[in-house]
């Protein structure tokens, strides 16, 4: 029974923040989900500084920042709290991971974009390009599979989804196209890091997110559970 157990796939609980606290494991998750927050505003520092192009939220908060005196991490933090509004109408609650991916990934974009110089050599850019990609990979999987709630944008397609009944792919594709098109309008960095992102972070996330979702406890009957992809 117990090998079974272990040997099942991890899972992805659609479970509400008060359960998500009460969920087992809570040291080992708060750690993973900061942990994970920290490295998504480092990664996000180093595809800045590298200058190739970002991903597509990270065009519109260029594009932002083009015509507001703020810094990209605090254009981050209000963003954050601006697609949360959306949340209202789609009747979704945050959980902690949400309310910390707001404001913990905008203040380490900061920290990192003031203590890492941007290089140069168009090679050590796309050190940092590559590297970036991959450590959002990893920073994602850690935080989503603290199973804390979504962070703001993920939330918001998740509750599209849910609210519409489209598939996951026309609703993500739906709203990253859009932002792309809004951050290139508004003088966004679009690059080769663009299009690096959007072809790798899929594969990667759908390697790393099963081996660092944590298996919650199940103390009385769950929800139906879906898998991880």
């Amino acid at each position: 029974m117990t090998a079974t157990s272990d040997a099942a796939p991890r899972q992805l609980a659609p479970i509400n923040p008060i359960q998500q606290l009460k969920a087992g494991h809570l040291p080992r998750r708060l750690v993973q989900l900061y942990v994970g927050l920290t490295l998504y505003g480092a990664s996000m520092g180093l595809m800045i500084q590298g200058n190739l192009g970002l991903d597509p939220w990270d065009v519109f908060h260029s594009g932002i920042i083009k015509h507001l005196p703020l810094s990209f991490g605090t254009v981050v933090i209000l963003m954050s709290f601006v697609v949360l509004l959306a949340w209202i109408p789609l009747r979704q609650w945050p959980g902690l991971g949400t309310i910390s991916n707001a404001i913990v990934i905008g203040l380490v974009t900061d920290l990192t974009l003031a203590t890492l110089d941007r290089p140069d050599a168009l090679w050590l850019r796309i050190v940092f390009l590559l590297a970036g990609v991959v450590l959002n990979a990893l920073a994602g999987a850690l935080y989503i599979g603290a199973q804390f709630g979504p962070g703001p944008r993920d939330g918001l397609m998740t509750g599209l989804v849910r609210r519409t009944g489209l598939s996951v792919r026309l609703v993500r594709t739906s709203i990253e196209l859009t932002v792309l098109a809004t951050g290139f309008l508004l003088g966004g960095s679009v690059g080769v890091g663009t299009v690096i992102y959007a072809l790798a972070i899929g594969p990667l996330v759908h390697v790393l997110l099963p081996i660092f979702t944590v298996r919650l406890k199940q103390s009385e009957p769950a929800p139906a559970l879906r898998p991880v992809d």
